[in-house]
């Protein structure tokens, strides 16, 4: 279990302090939860304090009682923590069954590995010898990076936006592996997206707006509202 306490994060910009999480108070329980919200609201933002990338100008973050404020993302994943990038990074020279070796911690088998990517949907003998570098589709990459989180076991996973950058089919695809992923997880699954396809396979959703939690509760008791707020992204289309 994730415990966010007060928490505070701003940039400074040419234009000065600029305000982006405003005391966010937030329980983030096992299963799946998707964080949505208007774009500029923060989402982002705090899947990095999160992760670790940025660090709180205020507040505690306590993972399961401990509390890892001031951790950086090295010691946090080492804590549990996985982080999902908008683009996951390319790496020249690595292969991919080098990549999911290294999120595991420890030498795995190529069988091993091609369990992780058939989890994924992808065919592993396709893709096990193959470089992560610019001949991987964004779709791919994904699906990889997903793999990669899946090896590496933490019991908190964070992705940020999965659907930024990729095709229909690629999404649909992204949709189906989520799904699996909801059926048989045993920790916390944490997505930012505003995407309804995602939003319905939410157990919990927690909506951000001007750096403040909104709103959260059962998907249940928050969708229905988020389909006719206005003051929210379209959920309708992939490219919202």
């Amino acid at each position: 279990m994730l415990k966010l306490v007060d928490i505070d994060f701003f940039a400074n910009t040419e234009k000065g302090r600029k305000d982006i999480l405003k005391g966010i108070n937030l329980e983030i329980n096992d299963g799946f939860t998707v964080v949505t919200g208007p774009n500029g609201g923060g989402k982002s933002s705090l899947a990095k304090v999160i992760s670790g990338l940025y660090k709180p100008t205020g507040g505690r973050l306590y993972l399961n009682g401990e509390d890892i404020t001031d951790l950086g993302i090295t010691e946090r994943a080492k804590a549990g923590i996985s982080y999902a990038f908008q683009q996951p990074v390319r790496f020249k020279g690595i292969t991919v069954k080098d990549l999911i070796t290294i999120a595991a911690g420890r030498e795995i088998s190529v069988s091993e590995a091609c369990e992780f990517l058939s989890s994924v949907g992808l065919c592993a003998r396709d893709y096990i010898d193959r470089e992560v570098n610019s001949s991987l589709s964004g779709g791919e990459l994904k699906r990889i990076e997903i793999a990669s989180v899946l090896a590496r076991g933490t019991e908190f996973a964070v992705f940020d936006e999965p659907e930024a950058g990729i095709d229909l089919w690629s999404f649909n695809s992204l949709i189906k592996v989520f799904e699996k992923m909801r059926e048989r997880t045993h920790g916390s699954i944490m997505i930012i997206s505003h995407q309804e396809r995602i939003l319905e396979i939410a157990d919990r959703i927690v909506v951000i707006s001007d750096g403040r939690v909104e709103r959260e509760g059962p998907k249940d008791e928050i969708l229905p509202g988020l389909m006719y707020d206005r003051t929210c992204p379209r959920l309708d289309g992939i490219n919202s």
